[in-house]
């Protein structure tokens, strides 16, 4: 798997997260304006992954 980093047709960044056969697993749900910034919440996301199940 891997994250990709890409500029959306606003001019923003955003992340996704791709399996190796191409599927997008998860995206950003908002664009940022600084690339930094994307690459913080991929941190995040890279950090709080060990998440819990929850049934509804």
């Amino acid at each position: 798997m891997k994250f990709e980093v890409y500029k959306d047709r606003r001019g923003e960044f955003r992340w996704r997260l791709k399996h190796s056969n191409g599927n997008i697993l998860a995206t950003s749900s908002e664009g940022y304006k600084a690339k930094d910034s994307a690459l913080r919440c991929i941190e995040n996301v890279q950090k709080s992954a060990d998440a819990e199940v929850h049934h509804a």
